[in-house]
């Protein structure tokens, strides 16, 4: 058995008269199953830790309760990014998108200085600061959340200088070896993605054994790792990285359908899929700029799963489709 807690899309088990095999990758059993089966394999305590940390409250992200979704809203002060690149360039246009992604809805801006678009060539840690410094410090001094989306140790202290409360990593910490020690030292809150390879490499021939297991596993060690660097789970929020580190359509479509089994690992789920390459693929829209009905329909069905944060271009248009699925599953009526 890979996992101690293999809830997921089955494969039959062999030779086990609950059904579930010890030595399958992926099996599914009802609880009472699940329980019978772990204590005769020595898993009881496990599965209980995880159970509880599946089904435990969240604690507050950033200040932010997490009985709701919550909307972050990307602001890419780079000239090449995948979606926006040049739109907000300038440090004058960055701070009013992120004013208007604010008034949108957006509960955090993320700031970000060297895009990380398949095949992006990195920039220097002078360049990436220079164009987010001034950025982060006009919407702090406003009282904004603000995260800075970097994988650079020496960016982080000077965003984390400049007011922004959270650090927001595609490498998950380990791009840089000094950036575990600075979000430690800080107290900040952190977003881990996964991500396998550097932006410049990670989609040449995406190979996983099995996306939504693999991408679980070197989530849960990284959480590990934090937690022994004094980083505990209420400060991290984890992102599966849709379309990051060698994940194509066929890798991002199972781990969306399966993306409640993060919960498990006991932190917040963040979930980018804003205007992302599987979304063109599937629905023919090649400008990322026409892919807002498709992010929106990605977003919901992670919402569905308990995802409490949704990265976003789109915030007015993402805050109206929340506030509709959430009047119809709860059953809360407003306006007319």
């Amino acid at each position: 058995m890979r996992r101690p807690l293999p809830l997921t899309p089955s494969r039959k088990g062999r030779g086990d008269k609950d059904g579930i095999c010890p030595e399958c990758v992926r099996a599914v059993a009802n609880l009472d199953t699940l329980r019978r089966w772990a204590e005769r394999h020595g898993l009881g305590a496990a599965v209980d830790d995880r159970l509880d940390r599946l089904s435990r409250p969240r604690l507050a992200f950033a200040g932010l309760g997490l009985d709701r979704p919550r909307l972050m809203g990307i602001v890419n002060v780079t000239p090449d990014s995948f979606s926006d690149g040049g739109d907000f360039a300038d440090a004058g246009r960055a701070i009013a998108q992120g004013l208007a992604l604010a008034e949108a809805g957006a509960e955090i801006l993320d700031i970000g200085g060297e895009s990380t678009r398949p095949g992006s060539a990195p920039v220097s840690a002078k360049e990436e600061i220079a164009r987010i410094d001034p950025v982060i410090r006009d919407l702090a001094n406003r009282g904004l959340a603000v995260s800075v989306d970097t994988r650079h140790a020496v960016v982080m202290q000077a965003a984390l200088a400049a007011g922004a409360r959270i650090v927001n990593d595609v490498t998950g910490l380990t791009g840089d070896p000094a950036s575990l020690g600075v979000v430690a030292r800080a107290g900040c809150p952190v977003v881990l993605m996964h991500i396998q390879g550097e932006p410049r490499t990670m989609q040449q021939d995406p190979a996983y054994d099995d996306v939504l297991l693999d991408v679980c596993d070197w989530l849960e060690q990284r959480v590990a790792v934090c937690a022994a660097a004094g980083i505990p789970p209420g400060r991290i929020a984890i992102d599966p990285g849709i379309g990051f580190g060698k994940k194509s359509v066929t890798h991002n479509l199972p781990l969306l359908r399966g993306l409640s089994l993060l919960h498990g690992l006991g932190c917040a789920v963040l979930l980018g899929v804003s205007r992302k390459r599987f979304i063109g693929s599937l629905s023919g829209a090649a400008d990322p700029k026409g892919r807002v009905p498709g992010s929106i329909a990605a977003g919901l069905y992670g919402v569905a799963q308990g995802v409490q944060i949704l990265r976003v271009h789109d915030a007015a248009e993402t805050r109206q489709a929340l506030a509709v699925w959430s009047a119809l599953q709860d059953g809360t009526e407003g306006g007319d």
